[in-house]
């Protein structure tokens, strides 16, 4: 059964946040599941168990931490550069092909 990737958006300010969830929210195969605007935000949010985590550079490489640390395989695509992201856009325009060249997630829905 195929289903819609789950995105999770973070950024250090809300309005950078609002144009990453801009860009996040352009795609079929997705759907946006929330947004943090700092890390404590980021480490509530992750129980959404977003297939997708994009975070800003701005918010720093403790986002990093905090997505590896949740103990879900979730997929990272950094705006900008953070050690540890699985890939990067260099300009929010770029999230989306970023987010398309990430490989999907198999298995079944779990509900």
């Amino acid at each position: 059964m195929c289903r819609a990737l789950k995105v999770l958006c973070a950024a250090a300010d809300r309005s950078r946040l609002a144009e990453l969830k801009r860009a996040a929210a352009v795609g079929t195969h997705w759907e946006l599941v929330g947004g943090a605007s700092s890390v404590p935000e980021l480490e509530q949010q992750i129980a959404e168990l977003p297939d997708v985590v994009v975070v800003d550079a701005g918010l720093g490489e403790q986002a990093v931490d905090s997505v590896r640390g949740a103990g879900r395989p979730a997929r990272l695509v950094a705006v900008g550069r953070l050690t540890g992201a699985d890939a990067e856009a260099a300009e929010v325009e770029e999230v989306r092909a970023a987010i398309l060249g990430l490989p999907h997630p198999g298995g079944p829905v779990r509900m």
